[in-house]
């Protein structure tokens, strides 16, 4: 039989901001569900998982003053369970998973007519919705995180796309108060749960150095070696221009989700590049110590960012 799983109870009070992301997912095949439940497991989130069709509407119908985003699986189920929430008037933020098969325990390469990925620049619910690979999974909070801030961005007289087999294929939307409200709750809510949250926002993990094709990663280093060699020459001058270059490099590595171990091991190959010319010339190496200086100032300009850019756990 179909099953529904519900890890907490919402509150039925509309005004009532909860400390977590309050997600509901309708969700066919079970082992995106399990995916599901292991990425947002933590108390970050207030999940609430269907595979029925019906008890998924009538569950957003009923809480769609508290949910924060909706989790959608690409399958044949998506544009009945769109073209509901549309006569209803729900706009929701929502992330859209596709590449899951239904035959399968694993994330399928390989898709069906029902499961091909849907086509880039067509909206299924809404402009604000934000697609999402079963290679992905392991990013969803993020992508969570991206539909909300997305979705406040959203404008109440944006055109939607009616799902296919509807007589009118694009028009405003219906209940742009609804609209407004639910942008005024996230926004807040939001504000609560990040630092800087521009600036984690713009983060792509298609990007993230993990993700990046060998050539682009062996360019991404160059650069940060380049990047960091300058500072190293620069740091114990009166450079008017090295906090700029800090920030630079740091952003650098934010963006491409690097670690501080990046950090120090383009430290110590710089720094053993250093040495060995300072022994052909003859000349102390001692004073290459002093540049530890500089480690610890980046270490700590990243372990910040990623500090104040990460949302809070409430």
């Amino acid at each position: 039989g179909q099953k529904t799983e519900h890890r907490h109870l919402f509150n039925s009070t509309p005004t009532v901001l909860l400390p977590q992301l309050s997600i509901c997912t309708f969700v066919t095949s079970e082992p995106l569900a399990q995916s599901v439940r292991q990425f947002l497991s933590s108390d970050r989130y207030n999940l609430a998982q269907f595979s029925s069709l019906r008890e998924f509407l009538d569950f957003v119908e009923q809480h769609k003053y508290q949910l924060d985003c909706l989790l959608l699986e690409y399958n044949r189920a998506l544009l009945p369970a769109i073209n509901q929430l549309y006569e209803q008037g729900t706009l929701l933020p929502v992330v859209i998973v596709h590449g899951f098969s239904e035959q399968s325990s694993n994330p399928s390469s390989t898709f069906s007519n029902d499961e091909a990925p849907p086509e880039k620049g067509i909206d299924l619910y809404h402009p604000a919705e934000v697609l999402l690979s079963a290679a992905q999974v392991s990013e969803i909070a993020y992508f969570i995180d991206r539909a909300i801030a997305e979705f406040i961005k959203l404008s109440p007289h944006c055109a939607l796309t009616h799902p296919s087999g509807s007589p009118n294929p694009r028009t405003e939307v219906t209940n742009p108060d609804f609209l407004m409200q639910q942008q005024r709750r996230l926004a807040e809510k939001l504000k609560e749960r990040l630092g800087y949250l521009a600036v984690y926002y713009k983060r792509n993990p298609q990007l993230f150095f993990r993700h990046l094709p060998r050539a682009e990663k062996q360019k991404l280093l160059e650069k940060l070696r380049l990047e960091y060699r300058q500072i190293i020459l620069n740091y114990f001058t009166n450079n008017s221009t090295l906090n700029q270059e800090i920030d630079e490099f740091v952003n650098s590595m934010f963006f491409a989700d690097l670690s501080v171990s990046q950090i120090v091991e383009i430290h110590m190959e710089l720094m053993e590049e250093f040495s060995k010319q300072l022994k052909l010339e003859g000349r102390s190496e001692e004073f290459l110590l002093d540049y530890r200086l500089t480690l610890i100032d980046i270490i700590a300009h990243l372990c910040e960012m990623y500090r104040r850019a990460i949302p809070r756990e409430l």
